[in-house]
């Protein structure tokens, strides 16, 4: 298995596939995550990747590991990134 693409990867990747400064690539990867750190709380979804949701989460018991004692754990919301079944279907092998 090979190593993630790093931000600098992605970027030279596109700039070159699309004959773009990178600096320009940059400034659209830049909006791209304000836009869907701003967005987020409605649903933001990036067609063919994915789509990333608030998932309000209720409260419940849970245990101290080191105790064992019972602990209640407060409600709260979580970020969660679903992915795309386009994307899903084009990493991942079908099943049979």
């Amino acid at each position: 298995m090979g190593k993630a693409l790093t931000k600098t990867q992605i970027i030279a990747k596109l700039a070159e596939t699309h004959d773009l400064p990178k600096k320009t690539v940059h400034g659209i990867l830049e909006e791209l995550s304000t836009l869907a750190y701003k967005n987020a709380k409605n649903g933001f979804t990036i067609p063919g990747l994915g789509k990333l949701v608030v998932n309000n989460r209720k409260a419940r018991m849970g245990r101290n590991p080191q105790t064992g004692a019972a602990i209640k754990i407060a409600a709260k919301k979580v970020l969660k990134f679903r992915v795309a079944k386009a994307a899903k279907d084009a990493i991942l092998p079908a099943k049979k």
